[in-house]
């Protein structure tokens, strides 16, 4: 836990300032595709997922640690070839757990979140699922551990090689020439992302091209077919959290009305998006029909509003990184107590995004939480003997942020009710 949050603290401003850079150089060539509240769900989906794995919120059925002590046909030490052969693994594990994500109904629901966004961003790699808590697929890495990749070798190469999907996510880079052919390209992935009848379900590859196209699954950009971004049954929220279980809460919703005792058992493992027969009928679900032309979600929010949950989410990242820094000093179990309190934040915040009249209500609990914690430790966990006025800040900064939520309930979602504009979508 320890050494992945010392690895975040060095990857979020990296990531954050690129996000930055896209958001600029998009304004500058009049073609900005990273709206700041879609950016904001975005990174708050990130910060999420990322206290999940630093707390060590997943259970994993089958180590590879265990695996590779019971099927090593030989032993490598860490080296250039073992990290080779780890990356590579990886990358074919990663295809077949991807693909499964968007085949499998229950699968599916730890992977929406990360097509959820109407948008395609630097900022939209960021959204991360916590629905994730178990993995099942670490049989996928057998080739690795029958050669005997150390468990410490699979460990370091597995957050590089998510962290090298980011820099594809992103419309500002088009066709990237003799490299189509060999890496996954932005263009690769925008086909991935879209909702366009003829792209859904392709390019599950993640760094190398070549396993779609070796296992039928391959699908270039086309000129002609603009990609439409989204999933076809929209979120119709900013929270990542609510989003993050969205799709589950559908599929106990179906298992448990449907009448045949077949269709609750099959329901979890048919194809994405299967229900029971006349079930779209009897209990619909908002679905896009026409991908060129539908509402995208929350494009109405007051100036004020977005500036200030931008704000609110560049100080969460204040908190966040203050966790990962010193969680060996906070130590359990507080350290969950901690993570608690930042999924308070990013659900009080995005509630708030999305002009809930229970905002302050959220953004109270936070209130009461983070007050608790200050009176039961005497400070934020140990944050004072940083700086001694810790405590007059933070409590002076919950109030304003209390207050904010206030105003915004009952007085600027009231005066900012202009309805949502629907309209072709251009790409």
């Amino acid at each position: 836990m320890e050494e992945y949050g010392k690895i975040l603290i060095i990857a979020m401003p990296v990531f954050l300032a690129l996000i930055i850079f896209e958001k600029i150089y998009g304004i500058y060539k009049k073609n900005d595709t990273a709206p700041l509240i879609d950016s904001v769900s975005s990174i708050s989906s990130g910060i999420t997922n990322s206290v999940k794995d630093v707390l060590g919120l997943s259970v994993t059925f089958l180590s590879y640690e265990w695996l590779v002590s019971k099927i090593a046909l030989q032993h490598l030490e860490p080296s250039i070839l073992s990290y080779f052969i780890a990356f590579f693994v990886i990358d074919f594990y990663g295809y077949w757990s991807h693909r499964f994500a968007h085949q499998i109904n229950f699968f599916w629901n730890k992977h929406a979140i990360h097509h959820s966004s109407e948008e395609f961003n630097l900022a939209c790699a960021l959204r991360q699922p916590i629905a994730s808590l178990i993995n099942l697929f670490t049989f996928l890495l057998i080739p690795a551990a029958l050669l005997g990749v150390p468990a410490s070798v699979i460990a370091i190469t597995l957050p590089l090689h998510l962290f090298l999907q980011f820099w594809y996510h992103t419309k500002h880079i088009k066709k990237m020439g003799f490299l189509e052919h060999i890496i996954v390209t932005p263009s690769h992935h925008r086909v991935h992302h879209a909702v366009n009848p003829e792209y859904l379900d392709k390019n599950h590859s993640q760094i190398f091209i070549f396993w779609d196209k070796l296992f039928g699954t391959f699908q270039e950009e086309l000129d002609d077919v603009p990609p439409v971004f989204g999933i076809t049954r929209p979120a119709g929220t900013w929270n990542p959290i609510k989003i993050n279980f969205q799709h589950l809460s559908l599929l106990i919703k179906d298992a448990w009305r449907a009448e045949k005792w077949k269709d609750k058992l099959t329901i979890w493992f048919k194809p994405t998006g299967w229900r029971p027969e006349n079930f779209e009928e009897k209990y619909p679900v908002h679905k896009i029909e026409n991908v060129y032309e539908f509402d995208k979600y929350g494009t109405q929010n007051s100036q004020k509003l977005i500036y200030w949950s931008v704000t609110q989410m560049l100080i969460t990242l204040l908190f966040v990184s203050y966790l990962f820094d010193h969680i060996a000093a906070i130590g359990l179990p507080n350290i969950f107590v901690y993570g608690f309190f930042i999924f308070i934040t990013i659900y009080s915040s995005a509630e708030l995004m999305d002009k809930s009249r229970f905002a302050v209500m959220w953004e109270g609990f936070r209130f009461l939480t983070a007050v608790s914690i200050i009176a039961f430790y005497g400070d934020w966990f140990g944050l004072s003997t940083v700086f001694s006025f810790s405590n007059y800040i933070l409590v002076s900064y919950l109030v304003l942020s209390f207050s904010a939520s206030i105003y915004f309930v009952t007085v600027d979602f009231k005066t900012n009710l202009t309805p949502s504009i629907k309209s072709p979508i251009v790409q």
